[in-house]
């Protein structure tokens, strides 16, 4: 929105809750995993080698929970199974922030309150940036600036440079999609993306369908069918079972959805073959 001046307003809508999900995986894979979330969400490229989900349900007005903390469950629920990490970027009225999900490993993020003010921990952006493989010079100088006061950039401004870093590890977002737009227009720029595709809850059958042809389909396959499977499994299961308790318990939706993601990736390795014989 824009006064009559031409500049953009300071209006509420312009600092509502906004989210984005980043996966550094084609969108072929990335679709399948991301409707285990059961949330309806709009997925595109950001880039040859990323992805990018917006979310068109809002979870995080209802009051339950904040959106970093919304975004944090969904992250990790899209990472503990899949061979690539998820990069979740979220901002509120109050701070915006990012957290970076990799794995079976501890997630690791960074804040700013809305003025820029940075209230994270410095050596959160070393593992990040060592995480995501960035240059250990050029890009953590890049990185380190983010986490020194500067009057002239707000919280939004600092997920913006964070977004610029990212562009020499292949993320491109398309015009629109940029951190500190309202959900709203996320959703209807996402929309009107070439081979932008709707991601929603389909029942168990077609979801876990869909892993599967990933899976077969990949390198990750192979190695799904080897000697490790088992064991792999057991662990997703030991782990995913006592984490969707846990979830339930705190009403996290996002951390429901990790522990049943785990559960079900536990139990597609313990009957791949016999799964697979069915059709």
């Amino acid at each position: 929105m824009s006064t009559a001046s031409g500049e953009p307003s300071d209006d509420l809508p312009a600092k509502a809750p906004g989210a984005l999900l980043l996966c550094r995986a084609h969108p072929e894979s990335v679709g399948p995993a991301a409707q285990l979330l059961r949330e309806r969400m709009l997925l595109t490229g950001a880039g040859p080698e990323w992805s990018v989900l917006v979310p068109e349900g809002k979870p995080w007005q209802h009051g339950v929970e904040p959106v970093d903390r919304v975004l944090t469950g969904w992250a990790g629920a899209l990472a503990v199974s899949a061979s690539w990490p998820v990069l979740a970027l979220w901002w509120d009225p109050d701070r915006s922030g990012f957290t970076l999900a990799s794995g079976f490993r501890r997630t690791v993020g960074y804040e700013w309150l809305a003025n820029g003010t940075p209230v994270g921990e410095d050596e959160a952006m070393r593992t990040f940036a060592a995480r995501l493989g960035l240059d250990p010079v050029l890009d953590m100088q890049s990185l380190e600036q983010l986490t020194k006061a500067d009057p002239g950039a707000d919280s939004r401004a600092r997920l913006r440079g964070l977004i610029a870093v990212l562009t020499r590890a292949g993320v491109m977002l398309p015009a629109g999609l940029s951190p500190g737009e309202s959900a709203d227009r996320l959703r209807e720029v996402a929309r009107i993306q070439p081979g932008a595709e709707q991601v929603e809850w389909t029942g168990w059958r077609a979801a876990v369908r869909a892993e599967l042809d990933v899976v077969e389909g990949s390198a990750v396959g192979a190695w799904v069918r080897g000697s490790r499977a088992g064991a792999l499994a057991v662990v997703e299961l030991a782990a995913g079972v006592p984490l969707t308790v846990w979830g339930v318990r705190r009403r996290s939706g996002g951390w429901i959805a990790a522990g049943v993601l785990l559960v079900i990736h536990g139990a597609l390795g313990v009957a791949y073959d016999r799964l697979r014989a069915f059709d």
